[in-house]
């Protein structure tokens, strides 16, 4: 029992070790930014499928890169972005987007396997892009990710509101012009380079730790929109941060932390939300359509 407990918690040099992820601290951080913010209207808007379908073509195009010896993030984010794109054009309903989706993510998993096999270097590289791993953030690798990052939250905050009004009641939101069908799109591509810089941490197969579960724990505890954006972006960060300081002293991938910080966090809201409806102090939801209008013009 010891030998495996060492092989999951392990503080022996931390101190040192951790002098050596400042950067990639700093990258956690930022993701769990670009995660929580982007998880919110990933809810509202019923997408984590999509979430998933994307991260396959982003492990796709990772794994391209790697076997031709390309940038593996830059791989990452093209096959993203081409996911995303696809799904924006070809999935403006629901049950085409699923269906979209359903035809994406083995053609992008079995790419990336593909890609893998015929890898002949480490086989850390290739787990990596599964599960995650700590990496060494140089300065250059690091401006990137935050330019992207930053390229992904601004785009977000200049389309919040109509999101969240297209997200909840597309019919009316398209009635009072809302370009429904551009915006979705729009989305979908920051959408797409929000999972391939979370792909980078968690890999392939566990992005909607970051991207998903942080949402859905702060819509147990709160119908607020902005609450609710405040605490997921809280909880990402907390996942992505805590789960780099504990993997840091350990001999496995980091995603196993991020994602049971994450879990847990969505096991405690859980609870506390059914608490709080039992008492009767429940959240109620308000209408998106209510809360665009000017305040004066409110009953």
């Amino acid at each position: 029992m010891t030998d495996w407990w060492n092989h999951l918690v392990d503080f022996h040099d931390y101190g040192q070790l951790l002098a050596l992820v400042h950067n990639s601290l700093i990258a956690g951080a930022v993701l769990g930014l670009v995660g929580g913010l982007a998880g919110v209207v990933v809810a509202q808007r019923d997408l984590p499928f999509a979430v998933h379908g994307i991260s396959e073509l982003s492990f796709a195009g990772a794994s391209v890169a790697l076997l031709v010896g390309a940038d593996v993030a830059a791989g990452s984010v093209v096959g993203s972005v081409l996911a995303a794109a696809l799904i924006g054009v070809l999935g403006v309903r629901a049950r085409e987007r699923s269906s979209i989706i359903g035809v994406l993510m083995p053609f992008g998993l079995g790419l990336g396997v593909l890609a893998l096999s015929l890898y002949q270097g480490r086989v850390a590289n290739k787990f990596g892009l599964l599960t995650g791993q700590i990496v060494a953030v140089d300065s250059t690798r690091l401006g990137v990710l935050l330019g992207i990052s930053a390229v992904v939250v601004v785009g977000l905050l200049v389309l919040w509101r109509p999101l969240v009004f297209a997200g909840v009641d597309p019919e009316v939101a398209e009635a009072r012009g809302v370009p429904t069908r551009a915006l979705s799109l729009a989305f979908m591509l920051l959408l797409g380079l929000a999972v391939a810089l979370a792909v980078q941490v968690v890999g392939a197969l566990l992005v909607l730790s970051l991207l998903v579960t942080p949402a859905a724990a702060a819509a147990r505890v709160t119908a607020s929109p902005l609450r609710m954006t405040l605490l997921s972006i809280t909880f990402a960060v907390v996942s992505a941060v805590g789960g780099i300081l504990l993997a840091l002293g350990a001999s496995v991938p980091i995603s196993p932390y991020i994602t049971t910080i994450s879990f847990g966090i969505y096991l405690v809201c859980r609870v506390v939300g059914a608490r709080r409806l039992r008492r009767g102090g429940g959240p109620r939801l308000v209408s998106p359509s209510r809360s665009l209008e000017p305040v004066g013009q409110r009953a």
